[in-house]
């Protein structure tokens, strides 16, 4: 009896044994299962449309070839979700047709977009849609999340390769009269048209969309804000200046026809919040403003100018060109570098800096301050135009439309204008006979040199030239041609007069035929090259020059005289007259000529 019970407990504890171990083997096999899966980059074909995909923002791989005509994109910069994803970020710059990982962010309808041609791919315009999307290089953002699988507007994922004539079906709806048990309707063969680039009746409809703002056009500026993401703001502090930032989105009034934002965070080392062109309107902007995260760290301002005057305004992240570029500096007390050089460097880029000072250094405080008066050193004149002193983070709210109606004033943003985008140059060639065929296209080879380091526009600077011997010719004036392949292309063409050497009269007519008609807001630059003595007197015209603000650039080749360079060439000669021994070392007198021409242009004092 006793062996009958022991027998049985030792069945009843071998079986619990079982059990236990069952019991754990299945925990390590839930656990296993539950671990959470890497995050895998899902694929798409280059005919995915964007409108396909209800995802709001995701990271796709794309694979080559999408540059090809196939594949329509309807925009610039934001595009119509009618789009090829994969193709629309060939044009914007962030993939090339080898393919690549992206980003992209749906947004708002738009009441237009405008079709351009970039990196390739033609994109078309469209009067309106209802679904916009903007791409971006593919690296996911911290502490974003992202699906590993895309949800589809459609039940079944796009094909890699879809028959043209395909016979996709769907299943009525339940309550059609037409609706029976595993009854299905062939896709109509119009439909197809979709692929072939046409946009349906139906897609393009007139029903109005949500108003879309396309932006202020009285205040069309490129604004980089650099914030203090410091460890010495505090949380609160740095919710305040999230606050500002917002309030100054919501006044701008943002859009692609008007004012575009971007936002740079300093600490340590700065970083790029967002781009211009990554939020398109007031809303999204202040969304992504209230996502901004404190960095911490150092107040490096002055590196944090550097990053922006070499990273921010690019065309990959939105520069426009045509809009002034700003940068507004928030600066919480006082920086932890120097700035001055940095700021000068971006004033040189054409950046119109605002400083922003938030409860700076009282009187016992200065003796820790790097670099004192560091914001009128650093802003874009010393006029108080550029600065705004902040006693307390409290009433920064007060600065909100003052700051605004001082960045959409471009007749007050004086660094806009750089030694390279406010001159009329006029070119003033010897073509006598001592130049010769040859040598005479060396000098234009010379003058084109020059030329092509100006940024030439009807707005920027402006180009014209002037031929003589004992006679003048206006070869063409500054209003003649408002792109730099034009003028060079017009430089290329000037044929050889051949003849004597009258400079002095040529002087004449140049200040008569083609600085007459320079705008008064540009400096009037002349550039006067010649092989030889004159055979009229220089002096008095040359003084007509100086007087009338004519900047004189004297360039003497061969049987030049050194004299008469000097006479013509704005005073200090050394800065202005050049010489060289033959007309093949012309070329190595342009790198000099541009630099001492911007020099000139930087040294005017920034009151």
């Amino acid at each position: 009896m006793g062996i009958a019970v022991l027998t049985m407990k030792a069945s009843v504890i071998e079986m619990f044994l079982v059990l236990l171990v069952t019991g754990i083997h299945s925990n390590k096999e839930m656990t296993k299962k539950m671990k959470r899966p890497k995050f895998t980059v899902p694929q798409i074909n280059c005919d995915v449309k964007a409108r396909k995909i209800i995802n709001p923002e995701f990271v796709v791989q794309c694979p080559a070839g999408c540059q090809d005509p196939r594949y329509h994109v309807y925009g610039t910069d934001v595009y119509a979700s009618y789009s090829s994803v994969c193709a629309a970020a060939v044009h914007s710059g962030v993939l090339d047709n080898s393919g690549g990982q992206i980003l992209v962010r749906k947004a708002a309808g738009q009441s237009g977009y405008k079709g351009s041609y970039s990196n390739g791919v033609q994109s078309l315009s469209l009067p309106r849609w209802r679904e916009s999307f903007v791409v971006a290089e593919g690296k996911p953002q911290k502490g974003g999340t992202y699906p590993s699988a895309l949800t589809y507007s459609s039940a079944k994922r796009p094909a890699a390769k879809a028959a043209l004539w395909s016979t996709t079906t769907y299943t009525s709806r339940p309550n059609s009269p037409r609706a029976h048990p595993g009854e299905t309707d062939l896709w109509k063969p119009g439909s197809v048209l979709l692929d072939a680039g046409f946009v349906p009746k139906e897609e393009l409809s007139t029903q109005p969309l949500d108003p879309v703002s396309q932006g202020d056009p009285n205040c069309k500026v490129d604004l980089s804000f650099l914030i203090d993401g410091s460890a010495s703001i505090g949380r609160r502090r740095f919710r305040i200046q999230k606050q500002f930032l917002a309030d100054i989105a919501q006044a701008l009034d943002i859009g692609p026809a008007g004012p575009l934002m971007g936002v740079v965070q300093y600490g340590d080392n700065p970083a790029t919040q967002f781009n211009l062109k990554t939020h398109m309107n007031s809303r999204d902007l202040k969304t992504a403003i209230e996502n901004i995260a404190q960095r911490g760290g150092l107040s490096n301002v002055g590196r944090a100018i550097s990053f922006v005057t070499k990273n921010f305004f690019s065309k990959a992240g939105g520069n426009r060109g045509s809009a002034p570029n700003v940068a507004v500096v928030m600066v919480d007390g006082w920086p932890t570098d120097k700035v001055e050089e940095a700021a000068r460097l971006a004033r040189e880029s054409g950046i119109n800096i605002f400083f922003i000072t938030i409860e700076g250094a009282v009187e016992s405080e200065k003796q820790y301050v790097m670099e004192p008066n560091f914001a009128s050193k650093a802003a874009c004149r010393t006029n108080g135009f550029y600065v705004l002193g902040v006693p307390s983070w409290f009433s920064l709210h007060k600065t909100v439309q003052p700051l605004v109606k001082r960045v959409c004033d471009s007749e007050q943003l004086a660094c806009s204008k750089t030694c390279l985008n406010s001159a009329d140059v006029g070119f003033v060639i010897d073509g006598s006979s001592s130049v010769g065929t040859g040598n005479f296209r060396t000098v234009l080879q010379f003058v084109a040199n020059l030329s092509r380091e100006f940024e030439i526009s009807d707005t920027d600077t402006r180009v014209g030239a002037v031929q003589y011997t004992y006679e003048q010719r206006l070869e063409f004036g500054f209003e003649a041609y408002s792109t730099k392949p034009d003028v060079l292309n017009a430089i290329k063409r000037v044929g050889y007069w051949s003849g004597g050497t009258s400079t002095g009269a040529a002087i004449n007519y140049a200040l008569g035929q083609l600085f007459e008609r320079s705008k008064p807001n540009k400096r009037k630059l002349m550039v006067l090259i010649t092989d030889g003595r004159s055979y009229d007197d220089v002096r008095v015209p040359a003084m007509a020059a100086h007087r009338k603000g004519v900047i004189t650039y004297a360039i003497g080749v061969a049987w030049a005289a050194q004299d008469e360079l000097d006479v013509i060439a704005t005073h200090p000669a050394k800065d202005h007259a050049f010489f060289v021994d033959e007309f093949d070392s012309l070329y190595q007198l342009a790198p000099r000529v541009i630099q001492n021409i911007c020099t000139e242009f930087n040294s005017r004092p920034r009151n």
